[in-house]
């Protein structure tokens, strides 16, 4: 079998060497921090004109660039004013009935059924009485002196039948949603202002099922 010359194989394994070169140099520019601003070969928004925190302007009479927010602006749909739509409140006391802006209807119960499912049932059981899937195995990993409970603790979900709960308002209860109690985290930064109040709505419907007189 003949042989490749002896020139050629150096120029071969040369040339597989350079060959390993730039990757190798990408690599280690890209590991390696650069105090040096980057190559931009589209600018976007990265030099776009703007003075800077703390920077002085020209502009203003008192020379700063950074402006206080005009005397009684909020940003837009975020005044919260109405307190019984935003926080349950009404008359001074927890509100009895839905905000204004919502009608308590099938709809409403429909849309409370559909969110308590997904947000409330895995504690507190579809039918509100504490008995959810999480809660169970939390309470059966508790008791389960025998085996390892690794470091569970659990306060068992509370009884939406409970009697205390039961007389609560349901301004009360959109509050509880949106705020937590005691060891249950609050909802109100995933559930929005109107399904929370659908869900308490839902939640006194669920509670007068369970505890109608016999007549």
């Amino acid at each position: 079998m003949p042989q490749l010359p002896r020139i050629l194989v150096y120029m071969l394994l040369i040339g597989g060497c350079l060959a390993l070169i730039p990757p190798l140099v990408f690599a280690r520019m890209r590991a390696t921090p650069s105090p040096n601003r980057p190559i931009h070969i589209f600018y976007d928004m990265d030099f776009q004109p703007k003075f800077k925190t703390q920077a002085p302007n020209p502009l203003f009479a008192d020379g700063r660039a950074m402006r206080p927010p005009v005397e009684g602006t909020v940003a837009r749909g975020e005044s919260y004013v109405d307190t019984h739509l935003f926080e349950g409140v009404a008359a001074g006391g927890w509100a009895t009935t839905l905000p204004g802006s919502m009608a308590m209807d099938e709809a409403t119960l429909q849309r409370g059924h559909q969110r308590f499912d997904i947000y409330c049932s895995a504690c507190h059981g579809y039918a509100g009485f504490g008995d959810g899937a999480v809660n169970q195995r939390a309470m059966e990993l508790v008791a389960n002196a025998n085996g390892p409970v690794n470091g569970t603790q659990w306060v068992a979900a509370k009884s939406l039948h409970d009697e205390t709960t039961r007389n609560q308002p349901m301004g009360q209860l959109f509050n509880t949603i949106t705020h937590g109690i005691r060891n249950m985290a609050g909802y109100g930064s995933q559930i929005t202002v109107e399904d929370r109040w659908a869900i308490a709505a839902y939640v006194k419907a669920l509670q007068l099922s369970q505890d109608a007189p016999a007549n």
